[in-house]
């Protein structure tokens, strides 16, 4: 017998990744389940989705899904009725990222389909794993013209989708559907849309379709050597910048960043990857976008080891993070790697295996302990969390309402670490990305590169859904809330005790900040004062309202504590508070204009400067 220990364990996989993985270097886990028998199609996929282990189905059943859901109920499959198709891909959205599984959605084609395209976009582009179940309409020899809900519907899904996979006869269903979970899930995870003509349902057939493989994982001997070379130089300062790709894999991160003594940023999708109260984790991004603390330990870094993660215009703060001399970009999905910053090394591999290769290589790539950088760490963090809590608001006006950062962090003092915190498309949620310190994987979410407005309600209630003993609360401004408001309702029908924290100045305040900096005004940025203690009476939800003067940790404190759903109009005031990832953005945009073009808004911005009476909306 040989001697194992840990390192050579880890050798060995790294090693011998090109034995166990065949051409395009694949690992394949199977699928638990069998469907067999003679069912009909309804049934056969419902089988096929019990064996993916599927958790709860959102949607809204219809004329072309209504066998569908009358078998769901027939076989205990979980589901959960919501009131708009939009809602259906965002709770879906909500429990993928909440469970590390694709979250399920069921639509009915036309209205349900298109309803659905604004969540099924932000999974795509925030590489989250769905699974879409269409109906769709009669096809082959049972199609007759002008259907209800006949629009190409295949090519609508096609924009916001990872594939479009169509079911031609009855005997397909359970192997397709286990096509689009393998698919969603490999590579760049994302959605995938399957197309079931209504006609199947009802059709009976012998079924066998046993577990197949699961999705890929892609490995680079090349890749892998290469970025070991740079790796192994002791007198690089090297700074890991990790993704939503790394969720699964913190404990592998956090010791590889003990490994190499490097400070660890998150992108914001990313962040939960790390605890972010270890003395290595500096925040989210490592530019003037992000976190200060990030960008003030990653000036001394000189080399950025970027894993599962992409340099999107979002996370970038419109692509103003800075250029170091060398970056190793690890990346599942090859196309996303050399595309924004420069890379010296591009390595197209999994994260959980290039991270453990990493691991089995230490003899050469450990350091030395470095008790410098955990104080310079501690002490940025101590000046950081200074700012957040000091107070903007004008001293002789005084608060006429609550600053947005405080509530941040008397939500981040209240909750569990286990809480689940969904952050909506608020000027707020840079703040947020900012000031909440996330401790454990899949607890912190924020729609970032579609940018939905309202995702937050409906993400929320279907994480809330599949995690009944977790606190489970949203940050959501105003305007969001008229986007999806009326899905505070299914949380009250069900029972689902989330918690509503709506930011009320009466105003798309994100909109009036990028419009008043290069224009001088706002146009079309205010809403309505809307009476939300009636609308919280009217959805069936508790009402709180918190205002200026409120005890923010115990009064947050309280509503979290609460046993049912509960809508908190929180009276907001935004301040001078400055917000790094809108000043960052624009100081990049303004640098890429021409000098006409500089000239001409600087022209504009003076006329209007003198203007004598208001000119906002």
């Amino acid at each position: 017998m040989f001697p194992v220990n840990r390192r050579g364990l880890l050798k060995t996989v790294a090693a011998g990744a090109p034995l166990v993985f065949a051409k395009p270097l694949e690992a394949r886990v199977s699928s638990t389940g069998h469907v067999r028998g003679i069912l009909t199609g309804a049934k056969a996929l419902v089988d096929a989705l019990e064996s993916e282990g599927v958790g709860c189905v959102y949607g809204i059943p219809g004329a072309q899904a209504n066998e569908f859901w009358d078998t769901m109920k027939q076989k205990g499959m979980p589901y959960l009725l919501c009131t708009h198709e939009y809602a259906a891909a965002t709770m879906a959205d909500g429990y993928a990222r909440s469970t590390g599984m694709p979250g399920v959605l069921a639509v009915v084609p036309g209205p349900g389909a298109t309803n659905a395209c604004t969540g099924l976009g932000e999974a795509l582009l925030d590489s989250v794993p769905l699974v879409a179940l269409v109906g769709d309409v009669a096809r082959g020899e049972k199609y007759r013209p002008f259907q209800v809900h006949e629009i190409p519907v295949h090519h609508v899904l096609e924009g916001v989708c990872k594939k479009v996979l169509r079911i031609t006869c009855v005997e397909e269903i359970p192997h397709v559907v286990h096509e689009a979970f393998r698919t969603s899930q490999e590579g760049e995870p994302g959605p995938v849309a399957v197309l079931i003509p209504y006609t199947l349902l009802i059709e009976t057939a012998h079924f066998n379709a046993p577990p197949e493989c699961g999705p890929r994982r892609f490995w680079s001997d090349d890749g892998f050597a290469r970025a070991l070379e740079i790796l192994s130089c002791k007198d690089r300062r090297i700074g890991i910048y990790a993704g939503l790709g790394c969720m699964d894999h913190g404990g592998l991160l956090t010791e590889v960043a003990e490994m190499l003594q490097a400070p660890v940023a998150t992108s914001v999708s990313g962040k939960g990857v790390i605890d972010e109260t270890h003395p290595l984790a500096v925040g989210w991004g490592y530019g003037p976008a992000g976190s200060r603390v990030a960008e003030e330990i990653f000036a001394g870094v000189d080399t950025v080891l970027a894993i599962g993660v992409r340099y999107s215009e979002v996370s970038t703060g419109f692509y103003s993070i800075p250029q170091k001399p060398y970056l190793i970009h690890v990346d599942a999905c090859e196309d996303n790697l050399d595309r924004v910053v420069a890379t010296t090394v591009g390595v197209h591999a999994d994260s959980g295996l290039f991270l453990g290769a990493l691991l089995g290589e230490a003899e050469s790539l450990a350091r030395c302990n470095n008790p410098n950088l955990p104080r310079q760490i501690e002490a940025a963090r101590a000046r950081q969390l200074a700012d957040h809590r000091a107070s903007h608001t004008h001293p002789r006006k005084g608060a006429c309402g609550v600053d947005p950062m405080h509530l941040i962090l008397a939500m981040n003092e209240a909750r569990r670490d286990d809480a689940l915190v969904f952050v909506d498309v608020t000027v707020s949620e840079h703040w947020a990305a900012e000031a909440f310190t996330v401790r454990m994987p899949r607890t912190y979410f924020n729609p970032t590169d579609n940018q939905g407005m309202g995702w937050s309600i409906p993400a929320a209630i279907g994480a809330q859904q599949v995690h009944r003993d977790r606190q489970v609360f949203t940050l959501t401004g105003d305007g969001c809330f008229l986007m999806a408001g009326q899905e505070i309702s299914t949380a009250a029908r069900e029972g689902l005790p989330v918690k509503f924290f709506i930011l009320d100045d009466h105003a798309y305040h994100y909109m009036q900040l990028l419009q008043s900096a290069a224009y001088d005004r706002t146009t079309a940025t205010q809403l309505a004062r809307l009476d939300y203690e009636a609308l919280a009476r009217g959805y069936g939800v508790e009402y709180r309202e918190i205002g200026p003067g409120d005890d923010l940790t115990a009064t947050v404190a309280d509503i979290l504590a609460q046993p049912t759903p509960i809508l908190a109009r929180v009276i907001t005031e935004y301040t001078s508070r400055p917000v790094r990832w809108l000043a960052a953005t624009k100081s990049r945009y303004t640098s890429e204009l021409s000098i006409r073009q500089k000239a001409r808004f600087a022209t504009r911005l003076g006329v209007r400067s003198l203007r004598l009476r208001e000119s906002n909306d």
